[in-house]
């Protein structure tokens, strides 16, 4: 599965650079990666960034739809959905379905799999939810979930010897950083 690790690695750059752009394209690589990493994930363990690879496919085709079709409230007809921070009546919503999520995912992990690192995995899951939802949303503050998101996955990365995937989380980890002050800058411009 090495080559596979590979391709994937690869097409991650891809989106992460899209995604960095704020180019709608990332749905379309964001639907293509996914689907490859099921089978890379699984192989090696990984069944709850298995699952993940599932709903990561199905949310990239709703994110091409919003970032598409959807408008935001103060959006002008044939304008491009605009960055914006996360209105605050969605902070707690948000850290609650993100405690379920957790919850429910590790309970599955671990009761379910042979998963030996339950907990963060079903962590890292769990924040994605919250991350991709945030994205497709195009609320600045999904850079913050993906930073926490991927130094863990990093790090499962490197204890499960995905030499290639750990060296991307780690990357996407400084990509992150870099992508909030882009999308700071994109939004103050529009």
């Amino acid at each position: 599965m090495a080559y596979l690790d590979i391709i994937t690695t690869l097409l991650g750059l891809v989106y992460i650079w899209l995604e960095y752009r704020a180019s709608i394209m990332l749905w379309l690589v964001g639907i293509v990666m996914p689907a490859l990493d099921i089978f890379l994930y699984w192989s090696h363990g990984l069944y709850g960034d298995a699952a993940m690879a599932v709903y990561y496919t199905v949310a990239a085709i709703y994110g091409w739809i919003v970032w598409k079709f959807c408008k935001k409230h103060d959006q002008k007809e044939g304008e491009q959905m605009p960055i914006t921070h996360m209105p605050r009546r969605l902070y707690v919503p948000a850290l609650l379905f993100f405690l379920v999520a957790w919850v429910a995912t590790w309970f599955v992990l671990s009761h379910y799999t042979n998963s030996n690192i339950p907990v963060l995995d079903a962590f890292t899951n769990a924040l994605s939810f919250v991350g991709l939802w945030t994205l497709a949303r195009k609320y600045i503050e999904q850079w913050f979930f993906w930073i926490l998101v991927d130094a863990v996955s990093c790090f499962l990365y490197i204890i499960k010897d995905l030499p290639f995937k750990a060296s991307l989380y780690g990357l996407y980890v400084v990509i992150a950083v870099m992508g909030y002050f882009k999308w700071k800058k994109m939004m103050k411009q529009a």
